[in-house]
């Protein structure tokens, strides 16, 4: 036997963690060194279904300059570049956490040749130009969705994938459904804006399918030169520093803060007692929300509270419709009432009529309660 097998085996255990040591180091330095994928959706570096690696290397196929930008200042940077160059711009927009303020889109929409927005908010929309309205969504089980249009980039296109798909009404509409309102595709006369109501035309997953390659090629495509902006928290606009407490105090506080705590400290001298030793209690028990909301229904009840209850019960119908209709949290009791009548294809009275209505006694209240609950049930199957 070697004196190095014999050391070895003598001092075996820190041979072996020594081993482990060296090989986890190896593994973690190796792992750190390799290039990390991108799982932004909707990303031209992004391999995965939701992301768009497929359709920037179409494009960049077809002689299409494809550049992603993150950034508002980055985007504008581009624009001017290619300006410069004598090149047509299009910018694709994909704001899906709504961080550009409305300034901020209509300049960015005045600085490129074509604007083309994906799935975009409430404030996103009323932001760009053309006149673009929300519709409503796609109803469950639609997967496909044919042109009815002459527009030339869906007429060429044809079918497209529809599935979790929002619809649009602008002064252009394509691939609108049977007996709704608004379509998948929607824009403006001069073509300079678009909406594109699926983020699935757009991504790896579905790219292939139906004419999704075709339209997104067409779309984006117009011109040589397309910015793919996908905007950060970086975009949010800087807002004013609140005012301190400091700030909003009067002049005279400054004496008077510092002489009333110490006319403080001499009352608890002067009147404080001595405390006994702590007593621990145990916390009272969780109670569950539901048996919260019959507690205070049962209040409103003795009390006979039925403007209370009326008023409560149409708050919480109008939050869950603005929800389900996607009309975001400043969205007021006009349009949510509005959009859910174009959703359901009934005149905004006949839906006003049922959530405006005040019952008097308890027995209206009752049969009201059940109007709202159907009226939701309908709104969220539809």
């Amino acid at each position: 036997m070697s004196r190095t097998t014999a050391l070895l085996r003598r001092h075996r255990t820190w041979t072996v963690l020594g081993v482990v040591f060296i090989a986890a180091l190896v593994l973690t330095t190796v792992l750190q060194l390799q290039p990390r994928g991108d799982r932004t959706p909707l990303s031209t570096r992004n391999a995965a279904p939701d992301g768009a690696r497929a359709a920037a290397e179409i494009l960049g196929r077809h002689g299409v300059a494809v550049e992603q930008q993150d950034s508002l200042d980055a985007t504008l940077r581009a624009l001017d570049a290619a300006r410069r160059a004598g090149e047509g711009t299009t910018v694709l927009l994909y704001d899906r956490n709504g961080y550009l303020s409305r300034d901020q889109l209509q300049y960015l929409g005045g600085a490129t040749d074509r604007l083309v927005v994906i799935t975009p908010r409430l404030n996103t929309l009323q932001g760009i130009t053309g006149g673009i309205l929300q519709a409503g969504v796609v109803k469950d089980g639609t997967k496909v969705l044919a042109q009815d249009c002459i527009i030339p980039d869906p007429a060429a296109a044809g079918a497209v994938t529809a599935k979790n798909g929002f619809l649009y009404d602008g002064e252009v509409v394509c691939y609108a459904p049977q007996g709704g309102q608004g379509g998948l595709y929607a824009g403006s006369e001069d073509g300079r804006t678009v909406v594109l109501g699926s983020t699935e035309i757009v991504s790896n997953g579905a790219l292939a399918e139906e004419g999704n390659a075709a339209l997104v090629l067409r779309s984006l495509g117009a011109e040589p030169h397309l910015v793919w902006y996908l905007p950060g928290i970086s975009d949010v606009p800087a807002t004013k520093q609140p005012v301190t407490l400091a700030e909003l105090a009067a002049p005279w506080t400054h004496v008077l803060g510092p002489w009333l705590a110490f006319v403080a400290v001499l009352a608890i001298f002067w009147r404080g007692r001595r405390l006994g030793p702590l007593v621990f209690e145990p916390l009272p028990v969780v109670v569950k929300a539901v048996e919260t909301a019959e507690g205070r229904a049962r209040l409103y009840h003795d009390a006979g509270a039925v403007d209370r209850a009326t008023e409560v019960l149409r708050a919480g119908t109008l939050v869950r419709l603005a929800r389900i209709l996607r009309l975001g949290p400043d969205a007021g009791a006009a349009a949510i009432i509005d959009a859910a009548g174009r959703h359901l294809g009934r005149t905004p009275e006949e839906i006003g009529s049922v959530l405006n209505a005040a019952p008097r006694a308890e027995a209206e209240l009752v049969r009201w309660a059940q109007q709202l609950d159907r009226l939701e049930k309908e709104v969220h199957t539809r």
